[in-house]
C-alpha cells in the first residue's frame, strides 16, 4: 500500500457515489416519466416522484449518519491520545478543539501531535490547515 500523505488520503466511497448517482437518475427518470403521462397518472405520479426524493435523502442520511459516527469515534481516540501525550494544564487548553479539529489532527505523529493542537486551538486552524502543516503522517486507512 503507498505511503499516506496530505496530497493522497483522500478516499473515495465508489459504491456509495454510484448509489446516489443513481438514485439522483431515478428522480430525472420518474419527473420526465410523470411529465410525460401526467393525465394519465395524476395521483401516482406526483408520489413516485416524492418516493424517489425520499429514496435519495435516506442514502445522504445514511451517508451522514456514517460519517459523524466515525468522527465521534476518531474524536475519543484523538482527545485519549492527547491525555497521553499532554500534561493535565495542557489538556485544560485542549478543550476546546471541535471535532473537525480533532479528526485532521489523527493524521499527527506522536511526536508533533501537542505543539500542533496547541497551534490549531491558538490560531483556530481550519482542518485543510492542520493536515497541511502535518510534517510525520501517520496513516489513517479505516475511514471512508
Amino acid at each position: 500500500m503507498e505511503q499516506q500523505n496530505y496530497s493522497n488520503h483522500v478516499r473515495r466511497d465508489i459504491p456509495f457515489m454510484a448509489a446516489a448517482l443513481i438514485f439522483l437518475l431515478n428522480i430525472g427518470a420518474v419527473s420526465v416519466w410523470y411529465w410525460h403521462h401526467r393525465w394519465q397518472h395524476a395521483h401516482s405520479g406526483p408520489w413516485a416522484i416524492v418516493v424517489a426524493v425520499a429514496l435519495l435523502v435516506l442514502v445522504m442520511k445514511v451517508r451522514t449518519y456514517t460519517l459523524t459516527v466515525q468522527d465521534r469515534v476518531i474524536r475519543l481516540e484523538e482527545q485519549l491520545r492527547l491525555t497521553q501525550l499532554c500534561t493535565p494544564s495542557e489538556m485544560v487548553e485542549l478543550e476546546s478543539l471541535t471535532v473537525k479539529q480533532l479528526v485532521a489532527l489523527r493524521f499527527a505523529s506522536n511526536a508533533e501531535l501537542p505543539e500542533l493542537a496547541r497551534r490549531a486551538v491558538r490560531e483556530k486552524m481550519e482542518p485543510k490547515a492542520i493536515k497541511e502543516a502535518i510534517k510525520s503522517w501517520r496513516a489513517d486507512h479505516q475511514r471512508v
